[in-house]
């Protein structure tokens, strides 16, 4: 016999469903300050970038080979491609290469990864539209509102019981996105977004394999497909998010529905978005950039080096624990690895993370140097790094925020160079350059085609 038992729950939330549907395909049109707006294009040029350099990875060639087996109908491009999909696929297709090398943007209150289940879903159905930038950056903006204020809500306790935040918040701001490029009215949003919630995606167990990138993918189809059923009169609960059965109290014992409601539509959560200059988790970054700055410092020679020793709060090695991973996407949540290379190449990119780096004798001797040690008066945002030499030299930083973070934001000069980094192996060096003029402009476009054409191979 099946046993109920009680839970407690909030009987008397606000209707967030309701508020947020209404604020998707009602705020105005460019509602917000030019740094909004400014950060708006940097986390879309960003996504772009993110999403073409990973486009021949083995991770999405398998997805896209199974995507072909369903015959799809060619409505949308696939990102550093010559491949067209149906509109679902081509969000899902997207999402996963521009999370494939870690190396996307981070909203570091929740560390959702905002743009990868927004942005896919956009493009793809904007395409089939035939909208212009203006409406894609607004929609953009809308969406990761949406995803983040929820995010926002039910942090940490959510992400703490195991949820891969980007995958099981994304799905909401992609339909709420979706909701209002397809001019939807505010109860066919509501119902957008209450089908979105039935379909949670990301488990942090997939931390390190092809799955991980498939949570922000697949929350961006889930998205797509929900606006699209609600507009042909598919219905849900209105009270999808808030109810006690819903999805934010399943989620979570923690919900702060103030965090979804205040100021909603006049503080904006894209405002603090962030960019990774290190292609991995982005806990481990502290640590890196005191490697790097100590080798770039003290001139280190790896083989000079006796001992690295770093002391972070206990999350990093919860998340990026890994002693001896043996691919690159397990590298890529492992702090130990991202030390090593750290301190050999005084950088973390894509090349640091491949196959063959993770296993180069080099790597593996440095990596046997490094040890991580808990320390949780030390903030997430942190790390203290200290290397001792074999020629008796004992060097030591604390890194407060990394390189990235709100406080030590990424230039525009820099974010061009990583955008062009990954591309130009993908596209040649003329198309990335304009892909990225298009990208981090596309609010003045009228249309978008000529950003389709600068970044996919045709």
């Amino acid at each position: 016999m099946a046993i109920n038992t009680v839970v407690k729950a909030d009987h008397h939330a606000p209707p967030v469903t309701e508020m947020l549907a209404k604020f998707a395909v009602s705020h105005p049109s460019r509602g917000w300050d030019d740094a909004v707006e400014r950060e708006a294009h940097r986390t879309f040029a960003n996504w772009v970038g993110c999403a073409i350099g990973p486009s021949g990875h083995e991770t999405l060639v398998a997805a896209l080979a199974a995507v072909k087996e369903l015959a799809p109908a060619p409505q949308a491009a696939v990102l550093g491609r010559r491949d067209r999909v149906d509109m679902a696929s081509a969000a899902l297709l997207n999402g996963i290469s521009s999370h494939t090398f870690d190396f996307d943007d981070t909203h570091l209150k929740t560390i959702i990864h905002p743009a990868g289940p927004v942005a896919p879903a956009l493009l793809a159905l904007g395409e089939h539209l035939k909208v212009s930038g203006r409406e894609l950056i607004d929609a953009l903006v809308i969406g990761i509102e949406v995803s983040c204020r929820v995010g926002n809500a039910i942090y940490p306790d959510h992400y703490d019981r195991g949820w891969h935040i980007t995958g099981s918040t994304g799905m909401l701001g992609s339909a709420a996105a979706c909701a209002r490029l397809l001019k939807l009215d505010a109860a066919e949003a509501q119902m957008a977004i209450g089908i979105a919630a039935s379909q949670p995606i990301g488990l942090r167990e997939q931390f390190g394999t092809m799955t991980k990138p498939f949570h922000p993918g697949g929350a961006a189809r889930v998205g797509l497909m929900s606006a699209l059923m609600a507009k042909h009169g598919y219905t849900a609960s209105r009270r999808a998010l808030e109810a006690p059965r819903g999805l934010m109290q399943v989620f979570s014992v923690k919900t702060d529905w103030a965090q979804v409601t205040e100021r909603l539509g006049e503080s904006w959560e894209i405002a603090l978005n962030t960019y990774k200059p290190f292609a991995c988790g982005i806990v481990i970054h502290p640590s890196i950039d005191g490697c790097v700055q100590l080798r770039e410092q003290h001139g280190l020679a790896p083989d000079n080096i006796k001992a690295v020793t770093i002391k972070v709060h206990s999350l990093v090695l919860e998340l990026t624990g890994k002693k001896t991973p043996s691919t690159g996407l397990e590298s890529k949540f492992s702090v130990y690895h991202s030390c090593a290379v750290g301190l050999i190449f005084g950088r973390a990119g894509e090349h640091e993370y491949t196959d063959a780096v993770v296993n180069s004798p080099a790597v593996l001797a440095l990596r046997a140097k490094v040890e991580a040690i808990v320390d949780d008066r030390i903030s997430e945002a942190a790390a203290d790094v200290r290397v001792q030499t074999h020629d008796g030299r004992d060097l030591h930083i604390v890194i407060e925020h990394a390189i990235g973070s709100t406080q030590r934001p990424m230039s525009e000069a820099q974010l061009k160079a990583k955008f062009v980094e990954q591309s130009a192996p993908v596209l040649g060096q003329a198309k990335a350059e304009e892909s990225w003029a298009l990208a981090y402009t596309l609010a003045d476009c009228a249309d978008l085609g000529p950003l389709l054409a600068a970044a996919t191979l045709r």
